[in-house]
């Protein structure tokens, strides 16, 4: 019998935070896959240039053009990220922002990990997340986005999520949108 092909999910954390919570939640989802599936957390949100068109005009800065790539080779995305000023944060939208003018998203499978434990539940966060992801032309998988509170005490000395129940609901939510691309 022949081995499945490997799989690739792309992780992408609003948070430019070392210890963040958010990226600790992708951490812990890296661990959860099935083992076709191999996962990398994106690292170059602070690198990104300031979103501006002409910058397009003799190709893409090159950390725009290896952002693109590495969404365009994943099968699928899944995002967790803060909620600042009520908003996501400028460098997530930034981020955003370059993928819109190139068809690197159209139709990429997303969902997202939403683990505030604020009383607002982040939800202008990802209430915009989805606004902009449709301009992306993602195709956002409902029962993979959702709400799992994650507190830092939580978080364990190597960043990732050790409570059994809540690596078990992030688990639900990286199946729920990878399993459809087995």
């Amino acid at each position: 019998m022949a081995a499945e092909p490997v799989k690739s999910l792309f992780l992408i954390s609003g948070s430019t935070r070392e210890g963040s919570i958010n990226t600790a939640v992708l951490k812990t989802a890296t661990a959860t896959l099935a083992s076709h599936w191999t996962a990398s957390i994106y690292a170059g949100l602070t690198h990104l240039p300031h979103f501006n068109p002409d910058l397009e005009q003799s190709g893409p800065p090159s950390s725009v053009a290896d952002l693109r790539a590495a969404i365009r080779t994943s099968e699928a995305l899944l995002f967790c990220t803060p909620e600042y000023a009520g908003a996501m944060p400028g460098a997530l939208k930034n981020l955003l922002e370059w993928t819109i003018g190139d068809t690197v998203m159209s139709g990429k499978p997303v969902g997202w990990i939403n683990p505030s434990t604020a009383p607002q539940r982040a939800a202008a966060t990802y209430e915009s997340l989805r606004t902009v992801l449709a301009y992306t032309g993602a195709a956002i998988i409902e029962d993979a986005c959702l709400n799992i509170p994650v507190g830092r005490s939580l978080i364990s000395d190597t960043g990732t999520v050790e409570d059994p129940t809540t690596r078990e609901r992030i688990h639900t939510a990286v199946h729920t949108l990878t399993s459809p691309i087995n």
